[in-house]
């Protein structure tokens, strides 16, 4: 019986024969509502919703108390608050964010949730061993995840929010509250999970002081950067600066186009419009299958052809595993020795 998110009573009952025959037990407390009863749901923190905005200042709140090296240690995460009794040693990550932060710090994860659009182990993650498909961000397979026997489960509140019940039912559970533009606020987050914060605040100040120099060495005439990703059903998005890569551009001081300098995920336009992605460079990315967006129609545009960005040269495609779907320090750095290849040549 395959097992996909909310179940029947016959779901739950296989649940609890899979959770009898050895699954540790959570130490999770909170059922997905915050102090007030409200429902922490996935709406509230995706892309407009009321609680996008402060999603990074909420979860560099969260965390833990303990001292390097305590165990049980209590960690206050998206969902509430989850005790862990042990030094997690079977790791599963639901989401490609958490893989970058896990693997950064040194460890390789039994369980993998990947995206639709890239179902593979990401090739930029070297050391990732060889962790167990569990479903996709969207769809999870918790049957899959019970049988790994997992210590911690780390994933979002934006992706699996209703499944998070389930999941503390099988291992202490902890949730950021989105990925993106949170990515930092995340790796610490998990960091604590993991007893490894020194470890990831090290790789943090590595990377800040990768951005400034590069910033540094572009001057104070920086070229403005366009971001453009193509998606499914011909959606055309136009990154921002509340994304991965929008905190990316800020740390190094490069400017945006207006349409891009606002607080949000991305602008969307369509492949007749594509003119509003002008710039003096302009890197775009492919969610998925590039013949199921309208990459080709909008390329094919006589507006595109004639952007300063295209006409100079400075119109490059760029790995969508690292730009958009790393979310996460070594994504970031990857993208920081990109973005130094293209804008000193």
């Amino acid at each position: 019986m395959s097992l996909r998110r909310r179940g029947t009573a016959a779901v739950a009952l296989a649940m609890a024969a899979v959770l009898s025959l050895g699954a540790c037990g959570s130490g999770s407390s909170g059922s997905g509502k915050d102090g007030s009863g409200a429902t922490k749901d996935k709406q509230s923190v995706a892309k407009g919703g009321k609680d996008f905005a402060d999603a990074a200042k909420k979860t560099a709140a969260m965390g833990t108390d303990a001292k390097p090296g305590q165990w049980p240690r209590t960690v206050t995460h998206a969902m509430g608050r989850t005790v862990i009794k042990a030094q997690p040693k079977r790791v599963v990550v639901l989401d490609v964010g958490e893989l970058d932060n896990v693997v950064s710090l040194g460890i390789q994860p039994v369980g993998l949730a990947p995206t639709e659009g890239s179902p593979k182990l990401p090739s930029y993650l070297k050391g990732a061993g060889n962790p167990k498909n569990v479903g996709t961000i969207n769809n999870l397979n918790l049957e899959a995840i019970a049988a790994l026997k997992p210590d911690l489960i780390l994933g979002s509140q934006l992706r699996a929010a209703d499944s998070y019940d389930e999941l503390s039912q099988i291992a202490p559970t902890v949730f950021s509250i989105r990925p993106g533009f949170t990515w930092k606020e995340n790796y610490l987050l998990n960091a604590a999970a993991l007893d490894r914060t020194a470890q990831a605040k090290a790789k943090l100040a590595d990377y800040d002081a990768k951005a400034k120099a590069l910033g540094e060495k572009l001057g104070a005439k920086k070229p403005t950067v366009s971001m453009v990703r193509y998606m499914p059903n011909g959606v055309v998005r136009l990154y921002a600066n509340a994304s991965f890569i929008g905190t990316i551009l800020k740390d190094v001081g490069i400017p945006r186009p207006k349409n891009q300098d606002i607080n949000d995920l991305a602008a969307e336009v369509s492949a007749e419009n594509i003119d509003q992605a002008d710039a003096d460079y302009i890197f775009t990315g492919v969610y998925g299958d590039p013949k199921a967006t309208d990459k080709s129609k909008a390329q094919g545009n006589p507006l595109w052809k004639n952007l300063k960005a295209v006409k100079d040269g400075h119109a490059f495609d760029v790995p969508d595993e690292t730009w958009y779907l790393g979310l996460g320090v070594t994504a970031a750095d990857s993208v920081l020795n990109d973005l130094q290849k293209y804008l000193t040549a």
